[in-house]
């Protein structure tokens, strides 16, 4: 099983980020224009929280507010739940199941270093498993 260092090599580094006082709507179109379901929020260069499409469904829409009017640090999740890169996709996956989340940020010490999707994870475990079904195959036909 392959670990997040490994995953985000193959992956690459690229973290899509934004402050805390930008305008949810300005947070949209970010995640719109990079095709992503979430942002990390970043204050003076640390984690300060992530905002998804989730959040906005469930603390603007549902809610009749406008995205225009309000600022991420209202609506972004505070209490993030990073990974490390030492961590493996397995472990990662539990903690995505259990928490019921869909991104998880990478940390090394309080250094942000990636970002990780629900998305990643499983495309990591069907890879796995289909080099396993050939092995299996392989081992079979011999």
């Amino acid at each position: 099983m392959k670990t997040v260092r490994q995953l985000l090599q193959g992956k690459g580094k690229d973290i899509h980020s934004i402050g805390p006082d930008a305008r949810v709507f300005d947070a949209l179109k970010l995640m719109a224009e990079k095709e992503v379901g979430a942002l990390v929020v970043l204050e003076n260069g640390k984690l300060a929280g992530i905002i998804s499409e989730r959040d906005y469904a469930r603390k603007v829409i549902l809610l009749g507010k406008s995205s225009h009017d309000i600022p991420v640090r209202e609506i972004m999740t505070g209490k993030v739940v990073t990974v490390q890169p030492g961590q493996t996709v397995e472990e990662c996956m539990a903690i995505m199941t259990n928490k019921r989340i869909r991104h998880l940020p990478v940390t090394e010490g309080e250094r942000l270093v990636g970002l990780l999707s629900i998305g990643d994870l499983v495309k990591e475990v069907i890879a796995e498993q289909e080099q396993t079904i050939q092995q299996l195959e392989s081992y079979i036909h011999r």
